[in-house]
């Protein structure tokens, strides 16, 4: 009997050429992946002129010792709904362990911690999330379109945000520079 591949704490980087302008060069932290389905959030573009502090202001949570950090767009579905990914060393209401690696929050206690300055170490807040149903997510990677790495967690936290989608590539042993978006025929 085969065993399946789950990419639950990896991430998934759009190949040249995926064909949906919402994901050219996506960086996806995957966050949950099964025999379900899988969902994963945005961490390779930012939602241009929207900050934190906006974010808080918006949910009636004042800033706090918060930083106003850029707020990444985690994906076309629900995009405003919010999810934070952040270190192990915060937990909360649904925190989600993903893989050992870090954690996803999507409740309001995460944002509060955050602005007490009690929050996780490591953190990125981003709005909405890409998800695919049972076997779409298998399906779409035997095709032109994604490349899972298993790259550690500085991906999300310590490389600028227009610098992940080449680091990831580089992590796998790949120089993006000679890419193309043309797959060939034979």
């Amino acid at each position: 009997m085969e065993q399946a591949t789950f990419l639950t704490g990896q991430f998934l980087l759009a190949m040249p050429g995926i064909g949906d302008a919402r994901f050219d060069h996506s960086v996806i932290a995957m966050c949950s992946h099964d025999d379900q389905g899988a969902l994963g959030v945005g961490i390779g573009a930012v939602v241009n002129g929207l900050g934190l502090h906006e974010v808080l202001e918006q949910l009636e949570i004042a800033p706090g010792v918060a930083p106003d950090a850029p707020v990444h767009f985690g994906g076309p579905v629900e995009p405003r709904r919010g999810f934070v990914l952040h270190s192990a060393d915060w937990g909360g209401q649904d925190t989600l362990d993903v893989a050992g690696r870090w954690r996803l929050s999507g409740t309001l206690d995460v944002l509060r911690a955050i602005a007490a300055g009690t929050g996780p170490t490591h953190w990125l807040v981003a709005l909405g999330y890409a998800g695919w149903g049972p076997g779409q997510l298998e399906a779409e990677l035997t095709r032109h379109g994604w490349l899972n790495v298993r790259d550690d967690t500085d991906m999300l936290f310590d490389t600028p945000v227009e610098e992940r989608w080449t680091r990831g590539f580089v992590a796998a042993g790949v120089d993006p520079r000679l890419l193309s978006s043309q797959s060939g025929h034979s």
